[in-house]
């Protein structure tokens, strides 16, 4: 069990309760806060101290919490607190955004002249990323084939410092053997780092499956309703500190009420996600039996190429997944699309509604092709009735025939 930031009437949470009990429990005090159930949000710059000795003291008084608005405050350590325990980790620091907590992980580890590998189908902002940022400061980006499994191992040089993963891939969908590559990495002095949003911690433990550093988009199903920002870091006990200094030089800071919605949507997500896990394979596997669609990526199908991984590491399925359409006819996908009920278009993932997109792999890849014969789609499956979301794709699908 992780030692609770700062709050000495915490709950306790031991090691042996279950997830569903660690999300309602974890990272609450409300004795600290008159009874309260939910912490509340604490909007804070300046702190007060009621002595010099006090304010002097830099982390050496125990009575002395709360330091500066931008070093967290009671709202944020509730969430990194939950989130750390979630994910048996040492310690978590909050972000603004997933992808500042993608690029903070990398700023914490490399230094000019050092080497990364990074999974071919990666989320395309870290690709961005690595390509325009960190090349300008010495730092050479080398992608590999996501299944490459103990692979891996003949791509680590001498300068190598981390490793990227995402399991499964964006788009694509792919499931990495993580324990392999973590172990690879950790026998080599690699630091190892995944993108685990896809699980948000819930149904994969990446800490657990030996990965140093979990990376989430709180903004997705943690938060679970389409209208926050929000990323976290989980480290293990070797790279926290190195993390969190680095983050601290960046000045990174989330919002407290941000960081409220986060914490509030986190409480529920068991239950939706669960639901999600089960609405998404009902949509899934009817998908896989219509004429019009060539092939759906989802690792809980045991058509798909991932799934035996899936089922080792796995407790559940993100309602996140991809399919390919017999149609390339550009003005036919959008007759699909743009008729759609339920459906929405637009970008993110893991709230409660259902969204359909058209994607394009092949555009962020540089080791494998992607050349699927037909359109590739990303969907969503969101908290409605399945059966109400087979009817309207349905009529999509009748609509792209035509």
């Amino acid at each position: 069990m992780s030692t609770p930031l700062w709050n000495e009437h915490i709950t306790e949470i031991g090691d042996d309760m279950k997830d569903d009990t660690k999300i309602i429990h974890a990272g609450r005090a409300p004795f600290d806060h008159y009874g309260a159930v939910n912490t509340p949000v604490y909007h804070a710059s300046t702190i007060l101290f009621p002595t010099m000795a006090q304010y002097l003291s830099r982390g050496t008084d125990p009575n002395v919490k709360v330091r500066y608005g931008l070093r967290g405050t009671p709202t944020s350590f509730a969430l990194e607190d939950a989130l750390t325990e979630l994910e048996s980790g040492a310690g978590t620091i909050l972000n603004p955004s997933g992808l500042q907590a993608i690029t903070m992980a990398f700023m914490a580890f490399v230094e000019p002249g050092d080497h990364v590998l990074v999974t071919d189908n990666t989320y395309a902002p870290c690709r961005s990323f690595c390509d325009n940022f960190l090349s300008r400061f010495g730092v050479t980006t080398e992608y590999y084939d996501p299944l490459i499994g103990e692979g891996v191992k003949e791509l680590i040089r001498q300068n190598t410092k981390l490793i990227w993963t995402e399991s499964p891939g964006s788009q694509t969908f792919e499931v990495q053997d993580i324990p392999v590559i973590a172990d690879i990495a950790r026998q080599a002095g690699v630091i190892s780092i995944i993108d685990n949003t896809w699980s948000s911690g819930y149904f994969f433990k990446a800490i657990e499956n030996g990965i140093d550093v979990s990376i989430h988009a709180s903004t997705k199903y943690i938060s679970g309703h389409s209208d926050v920002m929000m990323g976290a870091i989980i480290c293990n006990e070797a790279t926290y500190e190195r993390v969190k200094e680095i983050t601290d030089l960046f000045g990174n800071f989330a919002a407290p009420d941000d960081v409220y919605l986060t914490l509030r949507g986190l409480r529920t997500m068991g239950v939706r996600m669960s639901r999600q896990h089960t609405n998404g394979i009902k949509v899934a596997k009817w998908l896989e039996a219509h004429p019009l669609v060539m092939k759906v990526m989802h690792p809980a199908l045991e058509s798909d190429r991932g799934h035996d991984i899936w089922k080792r590491d796995f407790t559940g399925a993100a309602s996140l997944f991809g399919f390919i359409v017999n149609e390339t006819d550009q003005t036919k996908v959008a007759a699909f699309l743009d008729g759609m009920k339920l459906f929405g278009m637009g970008s993110s993932w893991g709230g409660y509604e259902s969204l359909l997109i058209p994607t394009f792999p092949n555009e962020n890849r540089s080791v494998t092709k992607w050349e699927p014969d037909g359109q590739t789609m990303r969907i969503h499956i969101g908290l409605e009735d399945p059966d109400d979301l087979i009817d309207d794709l349905e009529d999509g699908l009748r609509r792209l025939a035509k």
